[in-house]
C-alpha cells in the first residue's frame, strides 16, 4: 500500500493496478483513492467503472482502445470480474498492450497467481494484497479514526471493540461510527459504551458456541444458538460455519501436532495470527482429534438429513450442539 500512496503523491502512476484479497474495506479505499488521483471528480466521459461476472471485455477493449476526450488520462475501474480465477486471455492481451494514456485499477477478492492474467498485472504495474490486519495495525488505524473526531477511547473498550467486530474493518468502522455518535457531547469512548451498543458477529457467537461445547456447558451452548435464531440466522448457515470452525480447529490441532510455526500454520488455513494464537490454538487445544473429527462428521450428517428431509433444520442444529456437549461430558 506504501506503493500506492508515493505513486499518488509523486503523480507518477503505473498503467495497471490489482488490488486483492479478504479486506473489501482497503480494496475499496484504495481503489477510491486512485480513481480520484487519476481522474476529475465527476468525469464521467473518461472514467468507466465496471462490476461482477458479466462484464463485457470485448467493449472494455473497446473503451481501453480509445483516446481520452479533453483529459490526460482514460481510467477504467473493474471490481470482482472473477478473470484473475479464470484465465482471461483477453484480458491477457489488454494488458500486454494497454496504450500509456489509458490507466485500469482492478479490484478482485480472488486471484491466481500462478495465471498469466495477475502475472501481466504485476509485471505492467502493481499487484496490492489486502488482507486482514493485525491487532497493532487495526489498533493504530482505530486510534486515527477517532482522533480526527477528538474522541478517545479506554485500552479495555478498544480490546473489547475488537473482540466483538473481529478484523473485518468495515464492521469495525461502522461500530466505531455508532460509538461516535453515541458518545457526541462526551470525549471518551468505555468499555461499557461497546457492550451497550456494539453487535457481536455471527462468527464471533460461533466461536463461542463451539468454546461452550468445549467447556461441557451445554446450556451457554444453546442459548447462543436460539440468540442467532432470534436474530434471523438460518440454521443452515449456522450449521455451515459451525462445520468451518471444527474444520479450522482440525486443520490447527494437525498442524500443531506436527510442530508447525504459527507463521506457517496461519499462511495454510488464511487466519489472522493474532486470532490463531489469541483463539484458535488454545481452542483446538481443548479437543482431541477424534472429538474435532466426530464433529465433522456429524454436520455432515445433520446436512444431508436436512436435505433428505428426515429432520428440520432448527432441529438437527440443536441436536449437534446437544450430542457434542454429551460426548464432552461422557
Amino acid at each position: 500500500m506504501k506503493r500506492i500512496a508515493e505513486d499518488i503523491k509523486s503523480g507518477r502512476f503505473s498503467n495497471v493496478y490489482l488490488l486483492y484479497g479478504d479486506e473489501a474495506y482497503l480494496r475499496k479505499q484504495y481503489c477510491e483513492k486512485l480513481r480520484s488521483a487519476l481522474s476529475a471528480e465527476g468525469d464521467t466521459m473518461n472514467c468507466a467503472v465496471y462490476s461482477g461476472k458479466d462484464i463485457n471485455i470485448n467493449e472494455v477493449i473497446d473503451i481501453a482502445g480509445t483516446m481520452p476526450f479533453f483529459a490526460e488520462r482514460r481510467v477504467i475501474v473493474i471490481e470482482n470480474s472473477g478473470w484473475f480465477k479464470n484465465a482471461n486471455e483477453q484480458a491477457v492481451e489488454l494488458i500486454k498492450n494497454i496504450p500509456d494514456t489509458t490507466y485500469i485499477i482492478f479490484a478482485e477478492e480472488e486471484v491466481d497467481k500462478r495465471g498469466r492474467l495477475y502475472k501481466a498485472a504485476a509485471s505492467k504495474g502493481y499487484a496490492a494484497a489486502c488482507e486482514a490486519q493485525d491487532e497493532a495495525t487495526l489498533k493504530k488505524w482505530v486510534m486515527g479514526m477517532l482522533k480526527k473526531e477528538n474522541k478517545q477511547i479506554t485500552p479495555d473498550a478498544l480490546n473489547l471493540l475488537l473482540e466483538k467486530t473481529g478484523t473485518n474493518m468495515e464492521n469495525i468502522r461502522r461500530e466505531l461510527e455508532k460509538l461516535i455518535c453515541y458518545r457526541y457531547y462526551d470525549e471518551g469512548i468505555t468499555a461499557g459504551d461497546v457492550e451497550a451498543l456494539c453487535v457481536v458477529q455471527v462468527q464471533n457467537k460461533i466461536f463461542d458456541m463451539v468454546e461452550a461445547v468445549a467447556r461441557k456447558d451445554q446450556k451457554r451452548a444453546l442459548d447462543l444458538y436460539y440468540d442467532l435464531i432470534a436474530l434471523k440466522e438460518a440454521p443452515m448457515k449456522i450449521l455451515s460455519l459451525i462445520a468451518r470452525q471444527f474444520n479450522m480447529l482440525l486443520q490447527v490441532k494437525e498442524m500443531k501436532g506436527k510442530g508447525y510455526s504459527e507463521a506457517n500454520i496461519a499462511a495454510q488455513t488464511g487466519l489472522n495470527a493474532y486470532y490463531l494464537k489469541k483463539k484458535y490454538i488454545p481452542q483446538a487445544a481443548s479437543f482431541e482429534l477424534p472429538q474435532l473429527k466426530s464433529a465433522l462428521k456429524s454436520c455432515v450428517e445433520a446436512d444431508e438429513s436436512v436435505k433428505t428431509g428426515k429432520m428440520s433444520d432448527i432441529m438437527s442444529v440443536e441436536l449437534i450442539i446437544v450430542g457434542l456437549s454429551a460426548n464432552q461430558a461422557s
